[in-house]
């Protein structure tokens, strides 16, 4: 299973992609249209053309991860515009809710904080 988690890099394709392509397809479609390396790690996000599929695919550092969500009623509420761009870079908590068929765009910016140690706990004052 893949965790979504705050310092990931996540690219999600503007354009529609053809469902019937796997791993391979969309690993080409990374290198030529999102001029992106499939290989580094981060989660990229197509959306088949009726919008009612996501598909997921990643590389791990060992093997590709290939995950699809199909709804089982209606379409995808949201997705980006394409207005001369290719992609969209999403962060974690944006992805968790697009997943969910919600829309990002209404979401908090921030949902998390990073945590940085305080003297007590390290026994130092």
């Amino acid at each position: 299973m893949i965790q979504i988690t705050p310092h990931m890099r996540i690219m999600l394709a503007v354009e529609p992609a053809d469902f019937r392509k796997g791993i391979d397809g969309l690993a080409g479609i990374v290198k030529r249209t999102l001029q992106s390396n499939p290989f580094d790690g981060t989660l990229f996000l197509f959306r088949n053309k009726g919008g009612t599929a996501i598909k997921i695919i990643s590389y791990d550092g060992q093997g590709f991860w290939l995950c699809q969500k199909r709804l089982s009623c209606g379409c995808f509420n949201w997705w980006p515009e394409k207005l001369d761009r290719q992609s969209q870079l999403l962060v974690a908590h944006e992805v968790q809710l697009l997943l969910w068929n919600g829309n990002p765009d209404a979401a908090p910016a921030v949902m998390w904080k990073k945590i940085t140690p305080t003297p007590f706990l390290t026994g130092h004052t």
